[in-house]
């Protein structure tokens, strides 16, 4: 079984996704983390983000991984060709190169193959910006999350401190999600957009324990 939840940048997504496979105990693939690790390496070998062939070449080549901890279905590390890359792709750097490079259609199918692999393997809660429209259509259950510009952008900021990764600065972060919602809603491949058939989620004035508790039910064919 496959829960798919898509949203734009902020929503809380990850946080959900993770929240939601524990309860449930599903698995949990963090489809973002690939895409951050393409542009993590594209930056670390100097490729531009605009060389198409090139951000192809690099995604059909490298392997990603994802490490666990025995007994916990959510992935606490994230390898690129061996390499842990877990905070390198936190960064405010990558969450800059990170929509260009996933805007390139060759990456968009090199990673396509390898999440509908991992996802058929098991019962999952995959997260991202086209799981319910492109990489699982079929998923049994489809919610796309979203959250005021302004909202997402003070959770980010949160997070960012929690983490010590990435800016702080709350100006800074809102003029970044908002170019990111115009750069993946507007992009060409796969953009972000809300499946025909997901519940739509305004979690702006929701406690995160609610949003998580809602995606069970539907999971567990309670709502």
């Amino acid at each position: 079984m496959i829960v798919a939840i898509d949203g734009p940048s902020g929503a809380g997504k990850s946080t959900v996704a993770k929240a939601v496979a524990k309860k449930i105990g599903f698995s949990c693939l963090d489809t973002g983390a690939m895409y951050r690790s393409i542009a993590y390496l594209a930056c670390k070998e100097g490729i531009s983000l605009d060389d198409e062939a090139a951000l192809t070449k690099l995604a059909q080549s490298v392997d990603i991984s994802f490490g666990h901890v025995e007994g916990d279905p959510i992935p606490r590390s994230v390898f690129i060709n061996g390499e842990d890359v877990t905070t390198a792709i936190r960064t405010a750097q990558i969450d800059k190169a990170v929509s260009p490079v996933s805007a390139t259609p060759g990456v968009r199918e090199a990673l396509l193959e390898c999440q509908r692999r991992i996802g058929h393997a098991g019962d999952y809660v995959v997260e991202g910006r086209d799981i319910g429209t492109v990489v699982f259509p079929d998923a049994e259950v489809k919610v796309f999350l979203t959250a005021s510009d302004e909202e997402r952008a003070h959770r980010r900021v949160r997070q960012n401190a929690d983490r010590g990764i990435g800016s702080i600065d709350y100006e800074e972060v809102l003029a970044d999600i908002r170019r990111r919602d115009t750069v993946d809603s507007s992009r060409a491949c796969a953009p972000l957009k809300q499946a025909e058939d997901a519940i739509h989620m305004d979690t702006t004035a929701l406690y995160i324990e609610e949003v998580i508790e809602q995606i069970c039910a539907l999971a567990r064919g309670e709502a």
